[in-house]
């Protein structure tokens, strides 16, 4: 079987940690996904949402990572909008247990927040939503 092509949103200025730690799952021999790196690192400059755009097209579903500063992280509201607007698959996963994680603004009021947990991870990839 194929391993899902993700596009993983998070908030570069505080939570790149988190997303270091989802690429090395994504190498576990077990991980039903692959992380490609379609992340826009650059400044929000110029055409940049629709270099976005074109980058979750060619994916099958979106992980958001959730921090404690998810909530004014711009490029995060932007990229779930976009994940909505082309009806990519996503959820939004708890990237910190210590502290409070917040949803992006444009998630919707019945997007559920998930634990983050290897069982969880490989039953969400799987369309257990």
């Amino acid at each position: 079987m194929a391993k899902a092509r993700v596009f993983t949103s998070f908030d570069f200025d505080h939570d790149e940690d988190l997303r270091n730690l989802l690429v090395g799952q994504a190498k576990h021999p077990e991980s039903p996904f692959d992380l490609s790196d379609w992340s826009v690192k650059e400044p929000m400059t110029g055409d940049w949402k629709e270099k976005v755009r074109r980058r979750i097209r060619q994916v099958d579903q979106v992980i958001v990572l959730c921090g404690q500063h998810t909530h004014t992280a711009a490029g995060v509201a932007a990229e779930l909008s976009i994940t909505q607007e082309e009806r990519k698959p996503y959820f939004l996963l708890r990237g910190r247990s210590e502290k409070p994680c917040m949803k992006p603004t444009t998630a919707k009021s019945n997007d559920k927040m998930y634990d983050w947990t290897w069982d969880n991870l490989k039953k969400l990839i799987g369309g257990a939503r």
